[in-house]
């Protein structure tokens, strides 16, 4: 059976190839802006950073795929290079986890529903940090230190990352669509 040209253009959103170049290019975004701004708490040993901002463009954008993967590598990444080795693997998991559900929470369309994934994920985050400061890093109750700064990256996150996602996504349609990117 012969396919027809349509059947055998693929979407790039779903090609593997186009999945893993956005991924690893958002990664090393992140660890980008994740390693540029690092204001220390001396409480616990955690920093702030706005490496949330990218995390977010890439899930809001791209999905839960390359959100998760972006947070997950490109954070931990940025953590081993600096002074906050301890943190990387409960940033990998905390930031991949936040990537995955704001990638799955927007549909990419509607705002309220980008909104919405910003604050889930960052709950998530929030709380990851803190019970990761808590306990096993044990910093006991220092960890309350992480929970505004923690909250100030989620914003900065979603005031920064929902309008840039917004734009990304009406001037990208095509080129994703058309694979060629």
């Amino acid at each position: 059976m012969v396919k027809t040209s349509k059947e055998s253009v693929k979407p790039a959103g779903k090609s593997p190839l186009v999945q893993g170049v956005l991924s690893a290019v958002m990664a090393a975004l992140v660890t980008v802006a994740t390693y540029v701004v690092q204001i220390p708490n001396p409480a616990t040993g955690g920093y702030l950073n706005f490496g949330d901002v990218v995390i977010f463009i890439s899930a809001l954008s791209f999905g839960p795929i390359v959100g998760g993967f972006a947070g997950a590598v490109g954070s931990a990444f940025a953590d081993m290079i600096s002074p906050y080795a301890q943190w990387a693997p409960f940033t990998f998991v905390i930031k991949g986890v936040e990537g995955v559900i704001a990638g799955l929470i927007s549909n990419r369309k509607d705002v309220s529903r980008d909104v919405l994934a910003v604050i889930v994920a960052g709950v998530e985050m929030v709380t990851g940090y803190f019970i990761s400061a808590f306990y096993p890093l044990q910093y006991g109750w220092a960890a309350l230190t992480e929970v505004p700064i923690n909250i100030t990256q989620i914003t900065a996150g979603g005031i920064v990352g929902i309008p840039v996602a917004r734009i990304i996504r009406k001037r990208l349609p095509e080129t994703l669509k058309t694979n060629k990117l």
